[in-house]
């Protein structure tokens, strides 16, 4: 589909911004070591943020909300700016006075694997989002992370009711009893997450156990052995993961997320919507710089031509 014909779909992203300090390092340091890195960067990234430098530049028109720390803070600045920068609309976001915006220390390894501290204050969760009549307006999709289900999940069930597509990035444990595996449309689970939530070590068991509790579609993402998903029979069907050379995977998975919920918005079926992603986070894999090494439309479009 050339740029020309299809609409950009708007979507809405979900969390809470991070500021990245990245290191790159020979191996993960053992406990009470010093080692030196041999490059360091700032990045801002997050879930959602990397998500919606995703959803921009493979084809949608991203804004996002969530909690900030206060609004002085040097990291709130810096990750304003780079809103900016990538023509993600951030009004959305709501400062927290005398709150710190989160921040987390990335090692990354020589394999391109990644290591992550991440300091987040507790009463980022106490935020009040914006009205939803005002976040909804003009909206095709929500795409949002797991972690923010305490704030995000009546936006989510008013999206909803108002048939706007939910997709859930679920890359931590919740309970099966959990308000936003109902209220999602789609809910794509990391491989631990999925089995800590199912109490379950199996992949295809443990995303039985939750589509049972769900009517959205379900799927779980293994890295190189590719995405594991049940269609509407109840069938497991799989998306394979493109062989790249891996070079860094920080924000892979939020260009996946990204990647997706750009293709179903356009329209593409869930095969289709799959591989899409899938192609747009092989090829972040390929470089360094976490979301910011977000392949463009044209190179994801170009690579599964190539594919086939």
């Amino acid at each position: 589909m050339t740029a020309a014909a299809r609409s950009l779909p708007r979507i809405l992203c979900v969390g809470i911004p991070v500021r990245d300090l990245t290191f790159r390092i020979e191996a993960v340091p053992s406990r009470g070591s010093k080692i030196p890195a041999s490059q360091f960067a700032e990045i801002c990234g997050g879930n959602a943020l990397n998500a919606a430098i995703g959803i921009a530049r493979l084809g949608g028109i991203a804004s996002i909300c969530g909690p900030m720390g206060d609004a002085n803070e040097a990291a709130a600045q810096f990750i304003f700016a780079k809103l900016g920068e990538e023509g993600i609309d951030g009004s959305g976001l709501v400062h927290m006075p005398g709150l710190v915006t989160p921040i987390s220390a990335v090692l990354v390894d020589p394999s391109g694997e990644r290591s992550i501290v991440t300091f987040r204050d507790p009463a980022l969760w106490k935020v009040t989002l914006p009205k939803a009549d005002i976040l909804l307006a003009d909206c095709d999709a929500i795409l949002t992370e797991s972690r923010c289900a305490s704030f995000v999940t009546p936006l989510c069930a008013e999206a909803t009711r108002r048939g706007i597509a939910v997709v859930v990035d679920v890359d931590n444990a919740m309970s099966m009893s959990e308000g936003l595996l109902t209220a999602a449309s789609h809910l794509i689970f990391s491989a631990d997450a999925l089995h800590a939530t199912a109490g379950i070590a199996n992949d295809s068991d443990a995303l039985k156990k939750v589509a049972a509790l769900t009517h959205a579609f379900v799927a779980v993402t293994r890295g190189p052995k590719g995405t594991l998903w049940l269609d509407a029979h109840g069938q497991f069907q799989e998306t394979p993961a493109f062989p790249v050379h891996t070079v860094d995977t920080l924000g892979a998975g939020d260009i996946f997320h990204g990647g997706f919920a750009v293709a179903f918005s356009e329209g593409q079926d869930l095969p289709h919507a799959l591989r899409f992603a899938s192609a747009a986070a092989a090829l972040k894999c390929t470089r360094s710089g976490g979301a910011f090494a977000c392949p463009t439309r044209a190179e994801v479009d170009a690579l599964l031509a190539k594919a086939g």
